[in-house]
């Protein structure tokens, strides 16, 4: 379900808008409480379930819901939308599209940006591995005896739903509102039962019983809050859904149904761990009564399932706007529905996620060791989300700056605290997202730079307009019927691929176009600023066509669009392209490795017609050797 931006929404499709963002927005935050409070007093630096302990546990993991989550993300960095637009890329977009920076504070800012865009994919295989095995990990508190079969059913979930991802999100999509809204309902039934037993719990609310904790338990307890940290993990989801589902529709779904059903769930957990410490085993699935543990453990399962799929589809659409945006080569992708053009399947990624996944799983075999390696890639990009938030505030909204400085501030010492409380969790598997994240980040950051030198490499063999026109009226070349439209990066000169057609065929069509696609940074172009048109000579145009980063480029449908100058007839149309044969060499630019990895990245590149939606008999392939 897609908002549609500039038109009010009635009180039903609002209310659709809330349940749908259940669904999309809060899986991977939502089914937090199957493993946070475990990790808190089982995982890699448990603390002693005493009274003080689970209050103060308790009284970290409601203000920092409250304080990352609610006025951080819900209610301070939503407001920094990009034509309706959240995530990263929006605010990348945002600061280099308006913000009047400096040229090496902004490089600096974008690098920034990729960085935390790269740190997503890292999380993209850590969440649906800890999500889907700490539900399936419930079957050994129904039937000890089950434990052998924990690891195979997890896999054969995840696996299952990798699979399923070229057919598309669409159908199923529909039913995961509703799921999740039943998932927070039991969350909140299940939780207020326990709390109702020990109502002394709600002494957590006062912050004193987070400082406290600290004060009792020193080092030990901040290194607790690596645990602590996975109650906000799946926050950033808020942001970067916002232009599926518009503010109010997540606003209201937090305020009204996620956070109140996740903080009685918290709280039960915790009530049942001061009457049992023995609990810390599973807390969530003791709390559960014996009669609803099957129906909880089916339902667990179904919403890990939602979570992955939301991260897996984040991937996607991060993966897309990539690509747009030149940060990376040409990849596969594969509409799965005629109406909504953000669900889409992108099968190298989808590939390299569930290798990642399956890895992770055989490799660690417990939701607890999963744990030790989540929260690093997440509180990395949560930092990286204030510091590029600030940059907003500061440069276009002009805030005082001494007071957004120190609301800055405190979210930045909360992030850096998280971040900090788990570096110690690096040589436990913490490397693993880390290490995803820097080879993504080196390929995008390659390809960005060495699509810009090979761009200038080109330019530099374009021929000038006026010699080409010059050249064309001192010895004109044979004409043939139809459209001939070169495809080229710049959008000065005249390009290689015609040159060289010219040159081998002796020959031009009637009409001939020189074709740039430019990204620009918005997520969406108007209709009617999607093509500028410039005749250069009789029968020579230059056309540039303008996308979001959100869109998909479609040629052929651009250019059947009307137009005072120039009437292009699709079955009499041809695009020339050219296919550069790159050679190395060593470079002041770029160190020589990288250009190899450029080079290697751009052989395997995907089509440039399949990217475009260009019919493949109507493409004529030109090779050119450039030395870079």
């Amino acid at each position: 379900m897609s908002l549609h931006h500039g038109q009010p929404l009635t009180s039903r499709d609002s209310k659709g808008l809330i349940v749908a963002a259940l669904g999309v927005v809060f899986g991977d935050i939502g089914t937090s409480p199957l493993y946070t409070l475990k990790e808190c007093f089982g995982g890699s630096h448990p603390v002693l379930p005493s009274d003080q302990n689970i209050l103060g546990i308790l009284s970290l993991v409601f203000w920092s819901i409250l304080i990352v989550i609610s006025l951080k993300y819900v209610v301070f960095i939503m407001r920094a939308d990009n034509k309706g637009e959240g995530g990263i890329m929006a605010l990348l977009s945002l600061i280099t599209q308006k913000a009047r920076l400096g040229a090496g504070l902004q490089a600096f800012l974008i690098g920034l940006g990729l960085m935390g865009a790269s740190l997503f994919y890292g999380d993209g295989v850590i969440t649906p591995a800890i999500s889907v095995l700490s539900a399936v990990e419930g079957l050994e508190v129904l039937k000890p005896q089950l434990h052998d079969f924990i690891i195979p059913i997890a896999l054969a979930v995840l696996i299952l739903l990798f699979r399923s991802q070229r057919h598309g999100t669409g159908k199923v999509g529909q039913l995961f509102g509703p799921i999740m809204l039943l998932w927070f309902l039991s969350l909140a039934v299940i939780g207020l039962e326990s709390l109702l037993e020990t109502p002394e719990v709600l002494w957590a609310l006062d912050p004193r019983r987070a400082v406290e904790f600290f004060g009792h338990n020193g080092w030990h307890g901040f290194l607790t809050l690596g645990a602590v940290v996975l109650s906000v993990t799946g926050g950033e989801a808020l942001y970067a859904d916002m232009g599926h589902f518009g503010r109010i529709p997540i606003r209201k779904a937090w305020f009204f149904v996620a956070l109140p059903a996740l903080m009685l769930n918290y709280f039960g957990q915790a009530a049942l761990l001061t009457r049992d410490p023995e609990a810390i085993s599973s807390p969530f699935y003791l709390m559960v009564p014996p009669a609803w543990l099957s129906f909880m453990i089916i339902l667990a399962t179904l919403a890990t399932v939602i979570a992955s799929q939301a991260v897996i589809s984040g991937a996607f659409s991060l993966t897309a706007q990539a690509i747009q945006l030149g940060f990376c080569p040409r990849l596969t992708i594969k509409y799965t529905s005629e109406d909504e053009m953000g669900q889409i399947y992108v099968p190298a990624i989808n590939t390299m996620l569930m290798i990642g996944v399956i890895v992770l799983i055989i490799g660690l075999q417990s939701s607890s060791k999963l744990a030790a390696a989540y929260g690093i890639a997440v509180t990395g990009t949560m930092a990286i989300d204030t510091i590029l938030a600030f940059v907003v505030v500061l440069s276009l909204w002009k805030w005082n700056p001494i007071l957004s400085g120190l609301v800055a501030l405190l979210f930045l010492m909360v992030d850096l605290a998280f971040f900090g409380a788990n570096i110690p969790k690096i040589p436990d598997g913490g490397w693993f997202p880390l290490v995803i994240g820097a080879v993504v980040f080196v390929l995008l950051s390659t390809w960005k730079s060495g699509r810009s030198m090979l761009q200038d490499k080109l330019q530099e063999k374009a021929m000038p307009v006026e010699e080409f026109l010059a050249l064309m009226a001192a010895y004109p070349p044979v004409r043939v019927s139809g459209t001939a439209v070169y495809l080229t990066l710049s959008r000065q000169g005249i390009p290689l691929a015609l040159l060289n057609n010219l040159r081998h065929n002796k020959a031009l069509h009637d009409n001939v176009i020189i074709m740039s696609v430019v990204t620009e940074p918005l997520p969406r172009v108007a209709a009617e600023k999607r093509r500028d048109v410039q005749k250069l000579a009789d029968s020579l145009f230059r056309i540039t066509l303008h996308y979001g980063f959100a869109e998909s480029p479609n040629i052929q449908k651009a250019l059947r669009s009307s137009s005072r100058e120039i009437t292009i007839d699709p079955n009499e149309t041809y695009f020339f392209m050219s296919r550069e044969t790159l050679i190395a060499k060593p470079s002041p630019l770029m160190a020589l490795w990288r250009i190899r990895l450029f080079i290697g990245m751009a052989r395997n590149a995907g089509s440039a017609a399949r990217y475009f939606q260009i019919p493949l008999d109507r493409v004529v392939e030109l090779g050119t050797q450039v030395m870079i």
